[in-house]
């Protein structure tokens, strides 16, 4: 496994124990909001690295592979929807005032992410994987 995917492999775990974390600190509870509040710069963060770091290779790689393409393209759809639900969720609740939709939002945002992680780590970084690249 190449450094880089160990490395958003890593991140991936990290953003999950804490979005577990703040399920077991209760999710309207202060403590569990405040570190619901503070995932958000690490998933910036490890959003940006993807961009900046795995997605420019595998598009350049993808000029040459259609069904690397094919794949990059659903992957791009998947992720606007991600990133919606990531942005309006913390555009609503940056101010710490939680609404009656607060819980079902909340899990929303869990499974959106879930499900990204997810998919990255069994067919996106396999991709990456296969095509050697360091």
């Amino acid at each position: 496994m190449t450094v880089l995917i160990e490395e958003f492999k890593r991140e991936h775990s990290e953003i999950v124990a804490i979005l577990k974390e703040v399920e077991e600190l209760g999710i309207l509870s202060k403590e569990g909001q405040a570190k619901l509040m503070s995932i958000k710069a690490s998933l910036l963060e490890h959003l940006w690295n993807e961009n900046e770091r795995l997605y420019p290779v595998l598009w350049k790689e993808a000029e040459h592979n259609k069904d690397l393409k094919e794949l990059l393209d659903l992957f791009a759809i998947e992720m606007e929807d991600v990133s919606k639900v990531v942005e309006q969720f913390f555009d609503k609740y940056h101010g710490g005032v939680m609404d009656e939709d607060f819980p079902e939002e909340f899990e929303r945002l869990f499974t959106a992410i879930s499900k990204r992680i997810t998919n990255e780590e069994d067919i996106l970084y396999g991709a990456y994987e296969e095509l050697n690249l360091q």
